[in-house]
């Protein structure tokens, strides 16, 4: 798997809330600096993961119900998914190390 899908506010329900998957949901825009800086970060960590967690893009400027909705007021914001809530959120750019660290992630 490993592959990054775009969802918007009408697919989010089906592709994250619904998903038996851990998802972790990037909020981002195309402008965004540190966004672009994160996204090579996501996609090595959805390759590692493979199976085991689902990662989808919501493009803030296309989608600001769901953004509104998590209350995303800066980007890139990342939200962990599990069973259909948040689990765990990191504002910010970081390393690919220190964003593992933050989702906890391969940790079990």
């Amino acid at each position: 798997m490993g592959a990054i899908t775009e969802v918007s506010d009408s697919s989010f329900q089906a592709e994250v809330i619904d998903s038996i998957t851990p998802v972790l949901v990037d909020f981002w825009a195309p402008w965004c600096g540190p966004c672009r800086q994160v996204a090579p970060v996501l996609e090595q960590i959805g390759a590692e993961q493979g199976e085991a967690l689902k990662i989808v893009k919501v493009n803030v400027d296309d989608n600001q119900q769901t953004a509104a909705q998590y209350g995303v007021m800066s980007i890139p914001t990342l939200l962990l998914f599990k069973g259909g809530a948040v689990a765990k959120q990191v504002t910010g750019a970081m390393p690919k190390a220190a964003l593992e660290r933050e989702l906890e992630l391969g940790a079990g």
